[in-house]
């Protein structure tokens, strides 16, 4: 009889992880919070969740990321999986926004820990998160509400949002596309594409695709359904097809990368402006003050 052999990340990382993670912690943090009344706050019945999302399993767990477990181990496991550390790492992206963006959306925010550094870098603007796990946004509300910081988080498709068109500055994907097929992906950009204003700001942090094709081990050790394809795309030309132009990705830290794009502005817009200006405020300045940020339904 044959029996199914276990994955490198069961055999060396799990146990690695079990002896860094205070369980005591997290049974404690699992029990402080009401997880039924939490994720039924923020399920949106007319979300239809993709089968790819439904039928994988991501880093290992059962259901992925539709389950407490989930949403409990990612901050702690996270942190020791972007060398040479995790407040760096995604401070690459933080750094990289130009100007002072009035309204910023996180796609696929998981437990909102990009989403709360972007509400820090920026107090005056109105940041949401959006994600398809109510569970992994119950623990980043509960982030939120522990930092005092106010930010707006809500149950969503990043392929279709449901938000209206041109209603933010910068639009963001912190460790998304590799947790999706390279078709999703696209889509989401489009997507982003639909939501920025006219010269508004795209960027998307992410495992650096050169290193994958190089170093296949890396995308053998984690149970990533989607990384392989990922490592086989190109974030740039992803972005180029969805209609953003001064696109180029830089890496962090090696393992990692970070992609950049604009909105084009008008062609009547369309003046050479140093690399730090915002041409998505300058855009803003002629529109109605009065658009709120779309609230969570």
């Amino acid at each position: 009889m044959t029996t199914q052999s276990k994955t490198l990340f069961e055999q060396f990382l799990a146990p690695i992880f079990s002896h860094l993670v205070d369980r005591d912690a997290l049974i404690r943090l699992r029990d402080s919070i009401d997880w039924e009344a939490g994720v039924a706050q923020f399920t949106n019945p007319q979300v239809v969740y993709p089968n790819y999302y439904k039928t994988s399993n991501f880093h290992g767990i059962k259901n992925g990321y539709l389950n407490v477990d989930a949403a409990l181990t990612y901050d702690p496991i996270t942190q020791y999986v972007l060398p040479p550390g995790e407040t760096w790492v995604r401070e690459s992206l933080i750094k990289a926004v130009n100007g002072e963006p009035r309204r910023i959306l996180d796609l696929g925010c998981g437990t909102g820990t990009t989403t709360l550094m972007l509400k820090r870098r920026f107090p005056n603007a109105e940041v949401m998160g959006l994600d398809l796990s109510p569970q992994m946004l119950v623990m980043a509300d509960h982030k939120a509400q522990a930092a005092a910081i106010t930010v707006a988080f809500r149950h969503g498709n990043a392929m279709a949002t449901g938000l209206p068109a041109a209603s933010f500055d910068v639009v963001c994907a912190t460790l998304l596309f590799h947790e999706t097929p390279p078709a999703v992906a696209k889509t989401i950009l489009s997507e982003a594409f639909r939501l920025l204003t006219p010269g508004g700001q795209m960027l998307v942090l992410d495992g650096n695709q050169r290193t994958l094709r190089a170093s296949d081990w890396l995308s053998t050790i984690f149970e990533e359904p989607f990384i392989r394809d990922y490592g086989q795309g190109n974030v740039d030309a992803w972005l180029g097809y969805a209609g953003f132009e001064r696109v180029r990705t830089e890496d962090v830290f090696w393992l990692n990368q970070l992609s950049h794009g604009r909105k084009p502005l008008p062609v009547a817009d369309r003046i050479e402006q140093p690399e730090g200006d915002s041409a998505a405020e300058r855009f803003a300045k002629r529109q109605s003050d009065d658009l709120p940020l779309p609230q969570p339904a």
